[in-house]
């Protein structure tokens, strides 16, 4: 017969066994809650540095080292569309001292675009906040003659299969954004990745494509100069930095599409870490300084709790897997 004394002995060694899968021990785990931080805190940004959400990371940061009195320090770990500094925080001692702060990719759609993947994002990870939305600009060359949306769709539904557009890359939020618009809108164009924003930008510049789908700050320089034009963004509302362009949705198509960025631990962070961590990330969101500085980058701050960040995964998960599932095979070859 088990007693409860057996009972909790067996839960016990139940839970070492799982900690020791993990490459940690419950005892070195305790140690190191109850004595956070006692070293510099690396925030494992997965992408290279200068980028929008490295800049986003390194802002927080700062914050972070203010708030608590100890270092928080940005560690860039570029690879494999993100998922390279993400598994490497998914695989870490979960004591505070080692966060991720990502955009959509790594936190939901690798999931759907990859056959095997080093880590689940639904389970791999301690959710702490939802940070901020990054919106996306529809761009196109002086010569396209559409001067908006509604011009657009009909000039591109005349020329079925013959109008090229840039994206940063396969996969990427801007190639998935098209995606779901030539669905929306029964139109179809060629699709022309690049290795980065830089080169989507220059060839629609240069007029070698005529539309573009990307992320708002990387293009607003070119657009606010007359270079490119902006069609429309495809978030839910209007962006700041844009307030003459229109969504899709006041344009009649009822679809949109954001990037997005997210601040996590691994899996197992303690409830304590998460509530300090959660806290000061919305005290800095909800800043005027903090505000301020996001909008240099278009970006919308929005916080709240862990909860909601976890359900926000799934529901971007779910939203985009009829557009990506269909498009894995071909656009990760």
């Amino acid at each position: 017969m088990t007693t409860p004394l057996n009972r909790r002995t067996a839960l016990h060694r139940m839970s070492c066994g799982a900690a020791a899968v993990l490459g940690w021990s419950a005892a070195s785990l305790a140690k190191a809650q109850s004595t956070w931080p006692r070293q510099p805190v690396k925030v494992v940004v997965p992408f290279a540095a200068g980028g929008s959400t490295d800049v986003f990371a390194r802002l927080l940061a700062r914050h972070f080292t203010d708030v608590v009195g100890h270092p928080f320090v940005v560690d860039n770990r570029p690879g494999a569309n993100g998922n390279l500094g993400a598994s490497q925080v998914a695989a870490a001692l979960p004591d505070g001292h080692t966060l991720l702060l990502s955009t959509t990719g790594p936190l939901s759609i690798n999931k759907l675009l990859y056959r095997r993947m080093p880590y689940d994002p639904v389970t791999a990870f301690t959710p702490i906040a939802l940070l901020a939305d990054l919106p996306l600009v529809l761009a196109a060359h002086p010569s396209v003659p559409a001067k908006d949306l509604t011009q657009l769709i009909a000039w591109l539904k005349a020329r079925p299969g013959d109008v090229s557009y840039s994206t940063a890359g396969n996969g990427s939020m801007g190639h998935l954004a098209a995606e779901l618009v030539q669905r929306a809108t029964g139109t179809s164009m060629i699709h022309v990745p690049y290795k980065g924003s830089a080169g989507a930008l220059n060839d629609l510049i240069a007029g070698v494509v005529k539309l573009s789908f990307d992320l708002v700050p990387t293009y607003l320089q070119q657009i606010e100069a007359g270079k490119i034009r902006a069609l429309a963004v495809l978030g839910t509302r209007r962006v700041s930095t844009l307030p003459g362009v229109p969504t899709l949705l006041e344009s009649g198509i009822k679809a949109s599409a954001v990037g997005w960025n997210g601040l996590v631990g691994p899996r197992g962070l303690p409830a304590s870490i998460v509530a300090v961590l959660n806290k000061a990330t919305n005290e800095f969101l909800a800043s005027t300084e903090g505000r301020a500085q996001l909008q240099t980058f278009s970006m919308q701050p929005i916080g709240g709790k862990p909860e909601a960040l976890s359900a926000f995964v799934r529901s971007e998960m779910d939203k985009w897997r009829p557009i990506v599932e269909p498009l894995a095979s071909t656009i990760m070859q």
